[in-house]
């Protein structure tokens, strides 16, 4: 959460020259209604359920670069198909920069607490492990232009060997 996902996502994908999409997105467009809306009315189940039909959905199209939602990685169902769909960038940040980043951000359901930092350290404790199970590159983007993130993993994305 706050990592830089959609707007590198987004750059990235311009320069490959591919469709961007955002999990999270998308499900708002095919519901008709934000992430909150959802959580209120489904509760994070509810939710999971929806984002996994999405990325299963997104991950079977050639020609993508994906977005997903933080806690995508929580469900093993989301690890498969993220990692059996290309190559996967974990982007990194520090909770410094993750409470910086989503401070005043009302589009954060799992943030409505009294202390939004622990959540995301707890968030982050169970999340990393996941995420750097399934990634082919683990990036920083602390402290550094989206334009320079991407630029690394263009670089690094160059030096993998073939899956």
């Amino acid at each position: 959460m706050g990592a830089g996902k959609s707007t590198i996502g987004r750059l990235l994908a311009k320069e490959l020259r591919l469709l961007f999409k955002d999990s999270d997105k998308e499900i708002e467009l095919r519901c008709g209604a934000n992430i909150p809306w959802i959580f209120d009315k489904e509760g994070e189940p509810g939710f999971r359920d929806r984002e996994q039909a999405m990325i299963a959905e997104l991950c079977a199209l050639d020609g993508v670069v994906l977005a997903t939602g933080g806690g995508a990685v929580m469900r093993d169902a989301n690890r498969q198909a993220l990692y059996q769909g290309g190559r996967v960038i974990y982007l990194h940040a520090s909770v410094e920069q993750q409470v910086g980043r989503t401070a005043r951000d009302r589009n954060r359901p799992l943030l409505r607490t009294a202390n939004p930092e622990a959540t995301l350290r707890a968030l982050l404790e169970a999340r990393d492990p996941l995420y750097r199970e399934i990634a082919d590159l683990v990036v920083e983007t602390d402290e550094r232009p989206p334009r320079m993130v991407v630029i690394d993993i263009l670089e690094r994305l160059q030096q993998l060997p073939p899956r």
